[in-house]
């Protein structure tokens, strides 16, 4: 799953065939160079999962687990094998994946073929839809070049700029696939810029979506509004424990960890996991920087085609942003998903819009993706599976009265921030971690915002693997970097986020009453 490109490099093609994001195609599947350990992990893969499918689905019942839940495992688990190693392609992974749910009766066909409904079907192919309003007005070739001639200077001031994009959108807007949308196309440009195509990808190209990847997510946990699964934790907290958490309660308490996390995800990747080449430090384009500037005073002033799709993105913008005001203006509320369709209405619509079906470049091969992915995380919802496997993990950590709350503190946030590796949702991640996590709490006579809140911090570092988020799902088309690349680069960051929680809540937390202030 990835964009084709025009293989063109900067030494090879002019500025300006670098920018011509016509030629981009996310629905296109270019031939890649596989490394040694790539190569190696996709003749094991196959063998791997299937090993591990039959491993769980014949071993002896376990206690607690129904057969449906059992054989729903298995069946996840030999897909996470194979997305990760990718012995065949992802897509064709996710309906091996709805093929074996149906045919080991864990869930009716008519809801497993029914996950091509759900509303996070619909926001990626809208996701999609507007961005190809971007490339084909040129608004993505402006942005990315008056974000170079600002702050690209050098890859790792580039990097930084986008840091600081992430951070001043994730309060303005609360969808991540939203952010994922207005951020992709000038990506794809800066990446181009510094020599890294789908065909031929680059250090600075893996650094840079990876990054914008880690940002988008983490510094949705910056604000309490940055996602919709940080309000259901929080209605948790109100309804079994009684505890009312303010906007200003929850962004003095996390913004602090997630600017921490993004400072590291920012010297991490290029410093260690993905050192950039000498070569691809500056803009590789002759001229240097005046270039650029030149290529931006060609745009000249916005055309009629760039304050029509600035006008729908406007629209479809203020929707997002004035959610919480939706049910006083119009006596209904209009989401995330609907706003995006709105835009996409616009965009086609004769005269008015500026796109035809043809010119929405909608790779559906994602989209049969993201359905085995999330037909698989609801049947270990739906089969109890993911309740068994969580209640198991919490049973295996024995905490029992007496025991002291910090060993049960770092336990929990250790636990919370791994379990996204095996949810394909925030939103039944929430569901099903938080109220196990309030029962701990009361269960040994603590204060439920002690452990709560903290987890509730951990809910956005879906930050693993391609499936644990929707802007890793989007950015994946890129081919700027592989599923092995994700799972390092996560790896990483999830350690980080642990060690982070951990540190913050021995200090900042306690000074703040999120855990056992100091004295107490």
């Amino acid at each position: 799953m990835s964009v084709a490109a025009a293989p063109a490099t900067p030494e090879s093609a002019g500025l300006a065939d670098l920018l011509d994001l016509s030629k981009t195609k996310f629905s296109a599947e270019p031939k890649t160079d596989l490394s040694t350990s790539e190569r190696w992990m996709r003749y094991l893969g196959l063998p791997l999962g299937l090993a591990v499918f039959a491993a769980i689905l014949f071993m002896p019942p376990p206690a607690g687990l129904t057969a449906a839940g059992q054989a729903a495992l298995a069946s996840f688990l030999l897909a996470l094998v194979w997305w990760i190693t990718e012995p065949v392609p992802t897509f064709v992974t996710s309906l091996t994946l709805i093929v074996l749910l149906v045919f080991l009766d864990v869930q009716p066909s008519s809801d497993v073929l029914g996950v091509l409904g759900l509303d996070v079907i619909w926001l990626n192919v809208m996701a999609f839809v507007l961005s190809s309003i971007l490339i084909k007005t040129n608004l993505a070739k402006r942005l990315a070049l008056s974000l170079v001639t600002r702050w690209g200077s050098g890859a790792v001031a580039t990097l930084l700029a986008f840091v600081v994009l992430q951070l001043v959108l994730a309060p303005l807007i609360p969808a991540t696939a939203a952010r994922s949308v207005i951020s992709l196309p000038i990506l794809l440009v800066v990446a181009a810029v510094y020599g890294a195509t789908a065909e031929k990808p680059n250090n600075f190209g893996r650094n840079l979506f990876l990054q914008n990847l880690m940002g988008i997510n983490i510094f949705s946990s910056g604000f309490m509004t940055g996602s919709t699964a940080n309000l259901i934790a929080l209605s948790f907290l109100a309804g079994m424990a009684g505890k009312k958490i303010y906007y200003t309660d929850w962004m003095f308490a996390n913004l602090p960890v997630a600017l921490c996390g993004m400072a590291l995800a920012w010297w991490v990747g290029p410093k260690v996991l993905f050192p950039i080449e000498p070569e691809n430090r500056k803009p590789r384009i002759a001229g240097g920087m005046a270039t650029f500037r030149t290529e931006l005073a060609k745009l000249g002033p916005l055309s009629a085609a760039e304050k029509k799709g600035a006008a729908i993105f406007g629209v479809v913008i203020l929707l997002w942003v004035t959610d919480r005001f939706h049910a006083g203006w119009f006596g209904f509320e209009i989401s995330a998903v609907l706003a995006a369709v709105v835009g996409g209405i616009l965009a086609f619509l004769p005269r008015v819009g500026i796109l035809k079906w043809s010119e929405a470049d909608i790779p559906w091969n994602l989209m049969l993706f993201s359905a085995g992915a999330y037909a698989g995380g609801l049947a270990l919802d739906g089969t109890g599976a993911a309740r068994w496997v969580i209640g198991k993990v919490f049973a295996f950590a024995d905490f029992g009265p007496g025991v002291s709350f910090w060993p049960v503190y770092m336990a929990v946030i250790a636990i919370n921030l791994v379990s996204h590796y095996f949810f394909t949702s925030k939103t039944m991640r929430t569901i099903i971690m938080i109220p196990f996590v309030i029962g701990v709490a009361q269960e040994l006579g603590w204060n439920p915002v002690w452990l709560a809140l903290p987890s509730a911090f951990t809910i956005d570092w879906v930050v693993g693997l391609p499936i644990s988020g929707k802007p890793n799902v989007i950015f994946l088309t890129t081919g700027q970097y592989s599923v092995l690349d994700n799972v390092k680069y996560g790896a990483a960051m999830t350690v980080a986020g642990i060690l982070l929680f951990w540190a913050f809540g021995f200090t900042w937390f306690r000074l703040l009453g999120v855990t056992p202030g100091f004295g107490s």
